[in-house]
């Protein structure tokens, strides 16, 4: 099922350009599951000109800011009652507990990161976090994660897709993810235990 919506929203969005880019941004930072990365990656690697990757770098990092307040006034109007409904228990609670302990550093760790973005922008809004320090840690790391891939793909594109045919370049993310799992994996369990985690 969620392969078929994601396919469906990815050629919708490719048939419209930056136009579906900014659609697919939008919504995904408020509503529908699939990411925007999806469409900046092709469109990146398709590009023609430094203009037109700067222009998928704003469109996305923008729109997908934009669409986060979607999201923060879902969790500011609808409360808590639509987090806990979208979201399990545990995930509800990492989530609470990422903006209580790091608040403007844990929406930029969401928005940089694989953790549900609009799921975090609901939960900022339900606790009506400070909106002007949610749009501005939404644009820095929506912008570095929007724009790395824009970088990479855009000016290295040819030659990161020989180096994933290197045998070399699989062993070092694999070292690399492994030593990086244990840490990351305690870290993110770990906030489902708030009171273990704040003094007394």
């Amino acid at each position: 099922m969620l392969e078929q919506i994601t396919d469906s929203v990815v050629d919708w969005g490719s048939g419209f350009g930056l136009a579906g880019l900014a659609v697919v941004s939008a919504t995904e930072a408020a509503l529908q599951p699939v990411p925007p990365d999806l469409l900046v990656i092709p469109m990146s690697l398709d590009s023609n000109s430094e203009f037109e990757l700067l222009a998928i770098f704003l469109v996305a990092t923008l729109f997908s800011v934009l669409g986060s307040l979607g999201g923060y006034a879902i969790g500011l109007y609808a409360g808590r009652p639509a987090v806990e409904k979208f979201a399990k228990p545990s995930l509800s609670r990492k989530l609470d507990e990422l903006i209580a302990r790091y608040g403007d550093a844990g929406v930029f760790i969401a928005a940089v990161s694989p953790i549900p973005y609009k799921l975090l922008a609901w939960t900022a809004g339900a606790g009506r976090m400070d909106i002007r320090t949610f749009i501005s840690a939404g644009i820095f790391g929506r912008g570095i994660r929007f724009g790395m891939e824009v970088l990479i793909i855009g000016y290295w594109g040819e030659e990161f897709v020989q180096m994933l045919k290197e045998p070399l370049f699989w062993i070092l993310v694999g070292v690399f993810s492994f030593v990086l799992f244990f840490p990351l994996n305690n870290w993110w369990n770990a906030l489902d235990h708030p009171a273990d985690n704040h003094p007394q």
